[in-house]
């Protein structure tokens, strides 16, 4: 089963620019923009299931330089 989220990405000031490109190199994500807003990159990202979308987020995600927090939202459609 695959399973596809948008995940929400705070940055350090300053930080979402080069954490937006970084992320957009990372296996599984699809797009990675920085953008206006509460949050300052938005990432869609698609995995074969919970747990590749979880090691997507938690180890590569937030891994990244500048990256403080994210919120992932599971596409239900």
């Amino acid at each position: 089963m695959s399973v596809s989220a948008y995940v929400f990405i705070e940055c350090e000031h300053g930080k979402s620019m080069s954490a937006a490109d970084k992320i957009s190199n990372i296996g599984g994500v699809r797009e990675a923009h920085a953008v206006t807003g509460p949050y300052d990159v938005i990432a869609y990202v698609t995995a074969s299931n919970f747990r590749v979308l979880g090691d997507v987020v938690i180890k590569k995600i937030q891994g990244v330089a500048g990256v403080r927090k994210t919120l992932t939202n599971v596409v239900v459609e």
